[in-house]
């Protein structure tokens, strides 16, 4: 299975909705909470190439945007194979 990381803010719907995703998949995934963390922000806009917007997930260390991009990738059937899921 991939490491999926996945960096959120307190009270973000599309947060919710990404980690949703995820464990609907039964996906573990590490996530960084950046609401007070400034370090941590920085540290995420700098691994997302300038991105400010939360969540930004990385799925082994590759970044794939937000919440739309991830459905997205999951609509098209390219999600499961990167996230190491047999179909």
């Amino acid at each position: 299975m991939a490491e999926v990381e996945i960096y959120t803010s307190s009270l973000c719907g599309f947060c919710y909705r990404a980690k949703h995703l995820l464990n609907n998949k039964g996906v573990a995934f590490t996530e960084y909470d950046v609401t007070f963390d400034r370090k941590k922000r920085q540290e995420m806009t700098k691994r997302a190439g300038g991105s400010t917007s939360v969540p930004q997930i990385f799925i082994d260390g590759k970044c794939i945007g937000g919440s739309d991009d991830m459905i997205e990738l999951d609509l098209d059937d390219e999600l499961d194979p990167m996230l190491g899921i047999s179909g």
